[in-house]
């Protein structure tokens, strides 16, 4: 892929992340009961229903979730993971699901500025904290060198893991802006690429750095 190429496709991630985030629904879409897909048209009608054909099951809860700068009022099953709701309830795919049992690093995203693995986290748990995704580096000016240096360098095959390596190393550079190879090493040692593209990762990583020292600078 040639540069007028791959600047092109940046673009376009940007701008569909852009618009991704714009889609979000700020309110639920519908208000349905999950189990026989019913429609009514007040959080309370819900209740009543469950009450009244559901009393054994637990009644969806309402939540706020603040992801990439958006406030996103849901009523959700309480036993949804956070994965689960950015996916289904809030269209974002950015986090992929691969192990869903915490050990691959696929699903990271980030919540009060730590890394969090999305599919080992109940949506619920996360209400009045800061959650941010992939879609949402990707919409920043000042990260545009980190997903340019990750394609050049092919830090990528498949690309079903690399949300979750941008996510690390945003995590990683936010914390430390000048890390070793050691350090990013140590940082990304919770992703696993099945593809092998391991020591890409760094080289791009420390690209970046060198790129975005130089912006700053400027």
């Amino acid at each position: 892929m040639g540069k007028t190429q791959i600047g092109i496709s940046l673009k376009s991630a940007s701008e569909q992340a852009a618009a991704a985030i714009a889609a979000m629904p700020e309110q639920p879409k519908s208000i349905r009961c999950p189990i026989c897909d019913i429609r009514c048209l007040t959080y309370s009608a819900l209740t009543d229903h469950y009450a009244a054909n559901h009393p054994d099951c637990v009644i969806p809860t309402t939540i706020t979730l603040h992801v990439n700068g958006k406030a996103c009022s849901l009523i959700i099953e309480p036993h949804l993971t956070l994965k689960q709701v950015l996916q289904y309830h809030l269209g974002l795919i950015g986090a992929k699901e691969m192990c869903d049992r915490g050990a691959c690093g696929s699903c990271t995203v980030i919540i009060d500025g730590k890394p969090a693995l999305s599919c080992n986290i109940l949506a619920a748990e996360c209400e009045g904290k800061i959650i941010e995704t992939v879609e949402g580096i990707a919409v920043i000016p000042k990260w545009k060198p980190l997903i340019d240096a990750y394609c050049k360098w092919d830090a990528m095959q498949c690309g079903y893991c690399t949300p979750g390596f941008l996510v690390a190393a945003k995590v990683l550079l936010d914390r430390n802006p000048h890390p070793t190879e050691k350090e990013i090493n140590e940082a990304l040692s919770g992703n696993i690429c099945i593809c092998g593209t391991y020591p890409r990762h760094a080289q791009a990583i420390l690209e970046a750095v060198k790129i975005m020292a130089e912006g700053s600078d400027s």
